[in-house]
């Protein structure tokens, strides 16, 4: 830690912001995206259904939803410092409790709702904060500080694979809360809110004057009430664009290890698939980050969708490992690339005055769409004992994105009082 804090001197303290929003992100998205992993523990253990199993999950998403939004106006109040902390401790105190349930419906408080308040802020805090601290690498910066998503699963996956197959799912999730607390709490003291804490602009620029404001192609971003965000077409287009996004990519988090095992694929070579998505998904955060700044960014949003609904597609006929193994590679990537982009796509559209209340709005979208697909999922598999259709209603939805995101316009304070 005091190594970190001596970098203030020596280089711009926003690449300490990023790197502990990764090591943050690492260790809360790795725990929240490995719950296929304990799917197929939990489902034989309270003898679930798919679907019911799946509920765990989609209720815990609607829960992310409120507390991302409370994480954007807490960020917006009080800063990342206190957010952050109270996440670490909400997150092991969820998993440790969870590994002492001994009925179903205890899942829904111990995991459900408490693991939502340990990552429902996990989008919004990061990409807030590091819009804040970064204009011009704002796609490479937030493609970093992102990859937490990636290497989460690269890491954690494995780990929990490891825990359950030689002790049971119930030790796995008192290691990985205890591994929680220890990580985050300490490090959410180094954050800051924004770089004029430290008498600097974006990027590091230093400035006696640090209301200065960026412009970017002569258009001043907008920054007005949330009222008249909330009344712009843009804001609804994002909404729906997170809803579709976070239907497809929790369908495949949720179901793909157990259906990966149910055409014959092993326990540890499904977590290796999804430790490769993880791995694709670190590279896709910083490439697709980068032509996001170099190149444009509704461009590098359109080809990720694309990549993903071609992945998902493939997904319908694949029966070999190394099949698995392709898909995760594209799908990883594509997934990352997207994320990183819209966020820095919607940077640019609605400016950095409210931006942390902005994305707790969005993250409404994102946790309906997080609900709904592992539930559909489930029924679907429940009906029909297969994931077909819903792999091909995944790739749809993401062509879907492809037309909200060509709709969608830059908004200016002049193109608001036109309208």
């Amino acid at each position: 830690m005091l190594s970190l804090l001596r970098l203030k001197d020596k280089v711009f303290y926003g690449w300490v912001i990023v790197i502990v929003f990764l090591v943050v992100g690492i260790t809360l998205y790795g725990i929240a995206f490995s719950f296929g992993v304990f799917f197929k523990s939990i489902e034989s253990t309270f003898s679930l259904t798919r679907a019911e199993t799946s509920a765990v999950s989609s209720v815990n998403m609607l829960f992310v939803g409120v507390f991302g939004f409370l994480g954007g106006w807490a960020l917006d109040r009080y800063g990342p410092r206190i957010v952050i902390l109270l996440m670490g401790l909400f997150a092991g105190l969820s998993l440790l409790l969870t590994s002492q349930v001994n009925a179903s419906w205890q899942l829904f408080i111990t995991y459900s709702l408490l693991l939502a308040m340990g990552v429902g802020g996990l989008y919004v805090v990061p990409t807030a904060t590091v819009s804040r601290w970064f204009n011009k690498k704002r796609g490479l910066t937030l493609g970093i500080a992102g990859s937490g998503m990636g290497l989460g699963v690269v890491i954690m996956a494995p780990l929990a694979t490891y825990l359950i197959t030689n002790f049971d799912w119930r030790m796995a999730y008192i290691v990985m809360g205890l591994v929680a607390w220890l990580m985050i709490i300490p490090l959410s003291s180094l954050l800051k809110k924004d770089p004029r804490q430290i008498g600097a602009l974006p990027d590091g620029l230093s400035s006696s004057a640090p209301n200065i404001e960026y412009q970017e192609d002569g258009i001043q971003p907008l920054d007005s009430s949330l009222l008249r965000i909330l009344s712009t077409r843009n804001f609804w287009l994002f909404v729906f664009t997170w809803l579709f996004f976070a239907f497809s990519l929790l369908l495949v988090l949720t179901h793909l290890v157990p259906h990966a095992t149910d055409i014959g694929i092993s326990s540890r070579e499904a977590a290796s698939v999804l430790s490769l998505m993880g791995g694709a998904a670190v590279a896709g955060r910083v490439l697709m980050g980068i032509a996001s700044d170099r190149i444009d960014r509704k461009l590098t949003v359109i080809v990720c969708a694309l990549l993903q609904a071609g992945a998902m597609l493939w997904l319908i006929w694949v029966q070999d490992l190394w099949m698995f193994y392709l898909f995760a590679s594209v799908y990883g990537f594509a997934y990352s690339g997207f994320e990183s982009s819209v966020g820095a796509l919607i940077g640019d559209t609605f400016g950095l005055g409210k931006i942390g209340a902005i994305f707790g709005m969005l993250e409404f979208g994102f946790a309906a769409g997080a609900a709904i697909g592992p539930v559909v999922g489930g029924l679907i598999f429940d009906v029909s004992n297969s994931y077909s259709l819903a792999f091909l209603i995944g790739a749809v939805t993401m062509l879907v994105i492809v037309l909200l995101i060509l709709l969608a316009r830059p908004e200016t304070i002049k193109t608001l009082e036109d309208g």
